[in-house]
């Protein structure tokens, strides 16, 4: 299994780190949510243990950004019991909930549980028209065809895919795929867009990704384009 545990508590690290590591896991360490982002998105683990008091960002915060681009499966630490966090972490993708103190032998149980669910749900395909996303395998192929992505352009596009018909704005885009706010005159995500678009809609008959003058931009299928 290998194992993202993002937690700031230095003790609470290092215990699950050493227990974790003698079940012969393969653990990362992060203690804020700013590199738990990071590591979260740009690398692949079998499960993340993520808590919800964090430093830079919190774990839902950490959570909503993962969720935008990945499946991987999620239990949250809180030293809070409180009803309402529990609700809010499971509303917005966490797989289960773990309350400090806790017995390493239930996080290990509730970890192996996650994993074996995981498995099952690897299959999870996006599909735009005659564009086919494998978000776990991180392929995409638009008409049968093999689309050569970057990280980013890969994690560019399973945004867009995720919220297809959806709307989205440089800002939002910004935050999704590249863990930080941009200025809003700098013009990295419009030539990102570019580079995708000449990825996934260059070579084929219609379009996919589309630009909403003002607004931002859509992956969706237009059915006056696939008509023409």
């Amino acid at each position: 299994m290998k194992i993202l545990i993002v937690e700031d508590e230095q003790k609470t690290a290092d215990y699950l780190h050493r227990g974790l590591t003698e079940q012969d896991c393969a653990v990362d360490l992060a203690n804020n949510g700013i590199d738990g982002r990071h590591m979260a998105i740009e690398y692949d683990y079998d499960v993340i243990v993520l808590d919800v008091m964090l430093p830079g960002l919190d774990g839902f915060a950490v959570l909503k950004s993962l969720r935008a681009v990945k499946s991987t499966p999620v239990i949250m630490l809180t030293a809070r019991d409180r009803v309402e966090d529990r609700i809010k972490g499971l509303q917005d993708g966490a797989d289960d909930y773990l309350v400090k103190p806790f017995s390493f032998l239930e996080l290990l149980a509730r970890l192996q549980a996650l994993t074996r669910r995981g498995r099952v749900q690897e299959s999870t395909q996006l599909h735009i028209g005659d564009l086919h996303i494998d978000l776990l395998a991180r392929k995409a192929f638009r008409d049968g065809n093999r689309i050569d992505l970057t990280a980013k352009e890969f994690a560019l596009l399973a945004v867009l895919a995720r919220r297809q018909g959806e709307i989205l704005s440089k800002t939002a885009i910004a935050e999704l795929v590249w863990d930080i706010n941009f200025d809003s005159n700098t013009n990295v995500v419009e030539v990102a867009i570019k580079r995708l678009r000449a990825k996934i809609d260059g070579p084929f008959k219609y379009s996919l990704l589309h630009t909403i003058r003002g607004m931002g931009y859509v992956l969706e299928v237009r059915n006056a384009e696939v008509n023409q």
